[in-house]
């Protein structure tokens, strides 16, 4: 990385989900629909929460989002998660969406939000993230 790539703004943490919208899943003006891609941020960081707590896992809550792009039928939707903080049974997760046109060849950013999670047993009650993966989020090596 050079001096010059600092105002090149980039994905903030792991590629963890990539999905195309089709025509279906717009609205009746043509625009993929806010919650459609909602879906997708939450498959996406409900995926790395089900890694980190090896096992189940429910979303409790999402912070705010902006849409700073539309987001087109047919382009590549590119969900990153990156673990940002991590309790004992809770894990909240930063997602950035990027996503690059059929015609384009530089990718956008869409949006970005905070999920958190908790992890689940089999009843649906609250349960410990295993120890050892919280240690190792808490040093940055999850």
């Amino acid at each position: 990385m050079t001096a010059f790539d600092d105002d090149k703004p980039r994905p903030r943490g792991e590629l963890t989900l990539q999905v195309v919208p089709l025509p279906a899943d717009t609205n009746a003006n043509g625009d993929v629909f806010a919650g459609w891609l909602v879906k997708q941020m939450d498959i996406a960081s409900a995926t790395l929460a089900g890694r980190i707590s090896q096992g189940r896992n429910a979303t409790v809550a999402m912070d705010r989002m902006e849409f700073l792009s539309p987001l087109r039928v047919g382009s590549q939707v590119s969900c990153y998660c990156d673990l940002v903080d991590i309790g004992r049974s809770s894990m909240k997760i930063h997602v950035d969406v990027w996503t690059l046109d059929r015609a384009s060849r530089t990718p956008r950013k869409v949006t970005e939000g905070l999920f958190v999670y908790v992890a689940i047993d089999e009843h649906g009650r609250i349960r410990e993230v295993p120890e050892q993966n919280r240690l190792q989020a808490k040093a940055g090596t999850s």
